[in-house]
């Protein structure tokens, strides 16, 4: 059985990094709290995560919502470096972290290609 799916838009993606129980925001909280770091998530920061990821989609091969776990993934990847030095803080990622960590990706084009 063979089924064609629409393409996820903006705002879906933005429902599935915050809707569900488990959302990716969510594991990314959860993950960093065990570090002992405290992580928000702004809303601005969210859409802004959710327009890269559909951009990347429509640019590049369209690989639905895995493209938010790589995105995410990057997004952190500093902050779960650091994780040891910021103990005991809280880290809040806005629009601008996220254009700033995100920036390789979305500004080459060949690089984005292989990012899942």
């Amino acid at each position: 059985i063979r089924v064609e799916l629409d393409n996820l838009s903006a705002a879906d993606f933005r429902r599935i990094l915050c809707e569900p129980k488990d959302a990716l925001t969510k594991q990314y909280e959860a993950l960093l709290a065990v570090e002992g770091v405290k992580v928000e998530f702004t809303e601005d920061a969210i859409v802004r995560i959710a327009q890269i990821a559909y951009d990347l989609n429509q640019t590049t091969e369209n690989i639905g919502a895995r493209r938010l776990s790589t995105a995410m993934e990057k997004l952190v990847e500093e902050i779960s470096f650091a994780a040891g030095d910021k103990r005991g803080k809280k880290v809040v990622i806005d629009e601008e972290y996220v254009v700033t960590q995100l920036a390789a990706i979305v500004d080459d084009p060949d690089l984005s290609r292989y990012i899942l």
